[in-house]
């Protein structure tokens, strides 16, 4: 039992120190470039009151499909999740909560906890489908069973962090992926914060690989000897210095 006991001690401190070290890494560029753009914060009297232990962060492993509740630097409980299907993958980073919803709509469950992800509509919430729990089901979203997400609900107030992670390379998850003019995702925000960085890109930093982000890329390409398309492929990446290993 002392044993046992133990191991659950040492996993719980390890996961603390996961979710400071990529709570630093994904924060890196903000520090750089000032704050990006996100949805306005949706206030409710009494929701931010002070945590008498630390305040509420939340880490989601997608490489496990499960959700960790956090407060200070004590591991409170987990729960398994569904997450994004491959076409539809969940969105990679560090947000916020910035609204919370009762039966917030059809398949949506019985409660909904919206990200502040600038790219599009992502959330907490329940599901109609309990047997999804566990799979890369979803449109993106993190689908949770209704009891665990009434009881996650009740914890945690708004502008909660929730740090999610989606392999060893940051917002790049576990892979690159080839991208195109009009998609969203969190390949296309690492993209635009290099470009950015470098001084091409002066756009927005929401994620969308919009008109903005062409005119860079072409400009970028054209300086440095790459084909000349609105494609971000593997020399691409390798160009602007992203490369998911040593």
């Amino acid at each position: 039992m002392v044993l046992n006991k133990l191991g659950k001690d040492i996993i719980a401190l390890l996961y603390v120190v996961i979710f400071f070290l990529l709570y630093v890494a994904m924060e890196e560029y903000s520090f750089k470039l000032g704050p990006e753009p996100g949805v306005p914060v949706v206030s409710q009297a009494g929701n931010d009151a002070e945590q008498d232990e630390g305040e509420y962060n939340i880490f989601i492993d997608l490489t496990e499909s499960m959700l960790y509740l956090f407060k200070g630097n004590k591991l409170v409980k987990k729960y398994p999740i569904a997450q994004g299907k491959p076409s539809t993958p969940s969105p990679i980073g560090v947000w916020e909560i910035v609204s919370k919803a009762r039966n917030w709509g059809s398949g949506f469950g019985t409660r909904w906890m919206g990200l502040n992800v600038p790219w599009g509509t992502y959330g907490i919430h329940g599901t109609n489908r309990p047997e999804s729990i566990g799979r890369r089901a979803s449109a993106g979203c993190f689908r949770m069973r209704n009891r665990d997400v009434e009881e996650l609900y009740d914890l945690v107030p708004y502008r909660t962090k929730v740090v999610v992670y989606g392999g060893p390379f940051g917002n790049l998850g576990s892979q690159l992926v080839r991208l195109e003019p009009g998609d969203r995702n969190s390949h296309v925000l690492e993209v635009q914060k290099r470009l950015k960085l470098l001084g091409y890109y002066q756009g927005s930093l929401d994620g969308i690989y919009g008109e903005g982000m062409k005119y860079a890329l072409l400009k970028f390409k054209k300086e440095h000897g790459l084909p000349v398309n609105h494609y971000v492929d593997w020399a691409t990446y390798k160009a602007l210095g992203i490369i998911p290993f040593e």
